[in-house]
């Protein structure tokens, strides 16, 4: 139900893109820092390398007399740069010949580029080198002679397993005797499986475990696999089938140590005031350690024919409490907030349940990308039909991908997407942002210390919505407690929240929003937590309890998820992308936040930079997400273009870009002249994955296409607007800036990461008059860069969403858009008949 009779739903537009042609005007750029070389002497030096990796691969290909392979022998080669130079590593790759770019690490200031290049190829490479040394040339006097490439390369040779390490140098195992957990990439080159079963059998020799399960992405799998690092290292056979190794990720057991204060109470009276709607409910479905449907203030929401489990041995039972705690929060929200009321409550969704695991350290042959999707399929196969909103609140137990794909959060995109199933099935995913840990004594430092905290995986994931936390509980009433005072200040970030200020600047703005995750106390020696600072839920054991206090970044991603219920129960039809949309576009910084990390010498714009890496976009307001007023309006676009093209005998270059020309209230606008108003854009869509690590590469892209939103400025006519995009993006991927910037927008070109982008523009009413041309354009992505997968010819589906809010004055901007909409489909069935 609607708050208030002022109150009006979402204007939903559909499709109002109109496509043009959009030419992205490509310029070679050429890396000026690279020294140049004597190239008799310098060549003359890398070829004899080359001999050396050619000897080697002469007795590689002797020793496969001893196994039955399915797939030809290669030999990995690293090429280093000199010190502070970027290597022009894509032009080490040559798909016609099967040479593949595998990784790209930076070491010490050098790159290190390591290529896979199939047993009697180096003469490929050798060739380069010749040219390079005969300054070769073609008949029109263009130079052939790869000196780019060739002047960068301090030095070839053999790859060895170090040289495979994708993750922290500092994760790479130390003993080389202990048998460990590794995450192992392998390539495709052409037949998946064939790999995968040579890559098994020189493993057994041996002596290492490889599970069964795989990940598979465009250009690698993924699976677990047991050893020494001695045991990988000791065949040169089974390095030369690897592309990535990093450390296994397990999930944390912070959920081992839940506080408990609450005994049964209540419950009865509260279900008294429920009313529960069944027409065509969404579900959530509840990713974690099973959920105990029994519990009255579950039963009614959770039947026992929608708990599942990955593992068949398992019963559906929650005997850990995580994901029945999840549960009561998805459901009623914190319990403490409600439990006293008499007011009539209507809850319009649902709970499922899939098991994940049962206790810490469960799974560990099992990867966790594969346990979940286990998880999904196993609801999805049961109830295909359903509309669902998927958390997921559990979290690799450390920190270290900075922001970079992992197995996992590539999956979680992955899944998102539906790649595998060519996006027939696209899912809304809820995940936590992770937690701080257990240094207590550094929450001193609060908030700073939670800026070194940097997400979790898979809370990195380009689709997902991540999830972190801040509180509003400040009131201790635990007893022995008269010391502390609450750590962060009513609206702060919670001390439980992790950020992703220490990623690379190109990475996705995590977490994108936060909800409550309650609040830590502190003393003169360290924080601690409290129960009366944490929210309250429900308990697994109701034979003991029916109550249980929960916290951290999984309460907060319960409630995110409960929030997407809720836009679902009133908008049934929204694509996930636009639900993700709604939630992130109805976010707002508390002035708490903004207090926090208002550091001096810092611009606004700065700032505003700053904080979005800390709390995302704020935190989410139901009543925005669902309604409209009069002078606070919502318009909803879902729409699809087509980025790239590959047109016969050419390269995939780009397409369509799209532009709306939005129902604007101009009048109205420009009848409020110089009071100020705000217009919010916000821009959703899923990306495919294609992790590597060669993604540092300008031409080598984690996402399969990235989109971008600008909107016409007053001055310009639309050929100017379109003529600016396409210079702006031009500028953008070469990693410069021409055009004069809008400096009214909130974060400007900070803004274009990951795959939602959002801003917020500030200005007068009859600026805002004239700005209601918007366009949706590509930029790079491996859709067109990776030629061979053939996935240049996509779609892409997107959703914008754009609001208009005049908070100063009452004014009717909504009928006037409701009135030119009606008009121009009234002018359309006309033309039409």
């Amino acid at each position: 139900m609607a708050p208030n009779k002022e109150v009006k739903k979402h204007i939903v537009l559909g499709k109002n893109g109109k496509p043009e042609k959009y030419t992205y005007p490509h310029t070679v750029v050429t890396t000026s820092n690279i020294p140049s070389q004597d190239r008799a002497i310098h060549g003359a030096n890398l070829k004899s390398q080359i001999d050396a990796v050619k000897a080697i691969e002469h007795d590689l290909t002797a020793r496969t007399d001893d196994y039955e392979l399915e797939t030809a022998i290669g030999i990995q080669i690293c090429f280093e740069s000199f010190p502070g130079v970027e290597l022009a590593f894509e032009s080490l790759a040559d798909a016609k010949q099967g040479i593949e770019l595998l990784n790209v690490q930076i070491v010490n200031d050098k790159y290190v580029a390591t290529v896979l290049v199939p047993a009697g190829k180096i003469c490929v490479l050798e060739k380069k080198i010749e040219a390079y040394m005969a300054y070769k040339k073609d008949c029109n006097g263009k130079s052939l002679d790869n000196r780019t490439l060739i002047d960068a390369i301090a030095s070839i040779r053999r790859a060895v397993l170090v040289n495979l390490w994708a993750d922290d140098p500092e994760l790479y195992p130390t003993d080389s005797e202990e048998e460990v957990w590794l995450e192992v990439w392998l390539p495709v080159l052409g037949d998946r499986q064939a790999v995968i079963n040579d890559f098994k059998k020189i493993a057994k020799i041996a002596g290492i475990r490889v599970s069964n399960n795989v990940l598979e992405f465009p250009e690698r799998s993924v699976f677990l696999a047991k050893g020494s690092i001695n045991a990988f290292g000791s065949s040169s056979l089974l390095i030369s089938k690897i592309s990535e190794l990093r450390k296994a990720k397990f999930t944390a057991d912070f959920f081992d140590h839940l506080e408990i204060n609450e005994q049964r109470d209540f419950s009865s009276s509260l279900l008294e005031r429920a009313t529960f709607v069944s027409d065509n409910p969404p579900y959530i479905c509840i990713l974690d350690t099973g959920v105990n449907s029994g519990h009255p203030l579950l039963s009614p929401i959770c039947s026992e024919n929608d708990l599942f489990v990955v593992n068949p041995d398992w019963d559906a039972a929650d005997s850990n409490g995580h994901g029945t705690a999840m549960a009561g929060l998805a459901i009623w929200g914190d319990l403490s907030n409600i439990l006293t009321e008499s007011t009539p409550l209507q809850i319009g969704h649902r709970i499922e349940s899939a098991k994940l695991l049962r206790f810490s350290g469960d799974n560990k042959d099992k990867h966790l990308g594969i346990i979940t999707s286990d998880g999904i399929s196993e609801a999805e196969i049961a109830n295909f039909e359903r509309t669902r909103v998927f958390a997921l609140a559990l979290s690799a137990s450390e920190s270290r991908d900075r922001g970079k794909p992992s197995a996992w959060s590539a999956t979680i995109d992955g899944l998102t997407s539906d790649y595998l199933g060519e996006n027939l099935k696209r899912r809304l995913m809820i995940v936590c942002g992770g937690n701080t840990g257990d240094d207590l004594t550094g929450l001193k430092e609060y908030p700073q210390y939670n800026e070194l905290q940097d997400i979790h995986d898979p809370g990195q994931a380009w689709n997902a919505l991540t999830v972190g936390a801040y509180t509003k509980k400040i009131d201790i009433r635990d007893d022995g407690a008269d010391s502390y005072k609450p750590l962060a200040p009513e609206g702060g970030l919670s001390p439980y929240s992790t950020t992703s200020v220490t990623w690379s600047s190109s990475m996705p703005l995590k977490p994108e929003v936060v909800f409550e995750g309650g609040n830590m106390g502190i003393d003169t020696y360290s924080a601690a937590s409290m129960s009366s600072l944490q929210l309250l839920t429900t308990h697994h054991n109701i034979t003991n309890r029916l109550f249980s206090t929960f916290n951290a970044t999984s309460a907060a991603t319960a409630l995110a998820a409960k929030f997407a219920a809720e836009i679902y129960v009133h908008y049934p039809t929204l694509w996930p992308e636009t639900v993700r949309a709604l939630i992130v576009h109805s976010a707002s910084w508390t002035e708490a936040m903004m207090s926090q990390f208002n550091y001096r010498k810092r611009t606004e714009k700065q700032k505003a930079q700053h904080l979005v890496r800390v709390v995302g976009y704020g935190v989410p307001d139901i009543n925005k997400a669902l309604w409209s007023l009069g002078n606070s309006l919502v318009m909803i676009v879902e729409d699809e273009l087509q980025p790239f093209e590959k047109q016969k005998g050419k390269s995939p270059s780009t397409k369509d870009m799209h532009l709306h020309d939005l129902p604007w209230p101009k009048e109205q606008l420009m009848s409020l002249g110089e009071t100020q108003v705000r217009m919010t854009v916000t821009l959703s869509y899923f990306i495919e994955p294609n992790p590597s690590s060669r993604n540092v590469s300008s031409k080598y892209r984690y996402p399969s296409h990235q989109l971008r939103f600008e909107v016409k400025r007053p001055t310009e006519s639309t050929k100017q607007f379109m003529q600016r995009i396409t210079r702006d993006a031009h500028d953008e991927e070469e990693g410069t800036i021409k055009s004069p910037k809008d400096p009214d927008w909130l974060l400007g070109d900070f803004r274009n990461k990951g795959s939602i982008h959002k801003d917020i523009w500030r200005g007068t009413a009859a600026d805002l008059a004239a700005r209601g041309l918007l366009a949706i354009y590509p930029a790079m992505g491996w859709w067109r860069t990776r030629t061979k997968l053939e996935r240049f010819n996509k779609a892409a589906r997107y959703s914008l969403i754009i609001s208009i809010e005049a908070p100063e004055v009452d004014v009717d901007l909504y009928t006037p858009i409701q009135t030119e909409i009606e008009n121009r489909n009234k002018v359309s069935v006309e033309i039409s008949a």
